[in-house]
């Protein structure tokens, strides 16, 4: 069965937000200029992303969910995240949500770490521990899930 790619599900939620935005929204939670903010939390978000990816080609593993990886990265951000490139997901998401501004695109952001834990990082940590034993229990312990 094929799963519905990470970056799908954030091009959904987006798009999402913005339904909700448009069609009902509640009070402005972030009026402009304080909407700006979200571009923070956006640019943030696709660095983060980008770095990890960056680390994820120069060790040469796979970037795709549920491909088997060929090395344990704990360096750049992983250092901090043992998932920094749905984190940075998440940072875009919540950025996006500030800068609409309204209250109602940010009720997606939680349903959308809800979807990616479950869906993605629960599995994902199953086959690394089974690749990797004992040295991803060290790593697990010594790095939080997401930040």
């Amino acid at each position: 069965m094929r799963r519905i790619l990470p970056p799908i599900w954030l091009i959904t939620a987006i798009l999402l937000m913005t339904f909700l935005h448009l069609f009902f929204p509640l009070f402005m939670v972030f009026p402009p200029p304080m909407n700006l903010c979200g571009l923070v939390f956006g640019v943030a978000g696709l660095f983060i992303f980008g770095w990890a990816a960056r680390c994820i080609l120069l060790a040469k593993t796979t970037i795709k969910p549920f491909h088997e990886s060929t090395s344990l990265i704990t360096t750049g951000p992983f250092r901090v995240s043992r998932n920094p490139i749905y984190l940075g997901m998440v940072l875009v998401l919540l950025g996006v949500a500030i800068w609409i501004g309204s209250l109602t695109p940010l009720l997606v952001v939680p349903f959308f770490i809800l979807v990616i834990d479950t869906v993605f990082i629960r599995g994902e940590q199953q086959m690394l521990q089974a690749t990797f034993g004992e040295e991803y229990t060290q790593y697990c312990r010594r790095v939080r899930r997401w930040i």
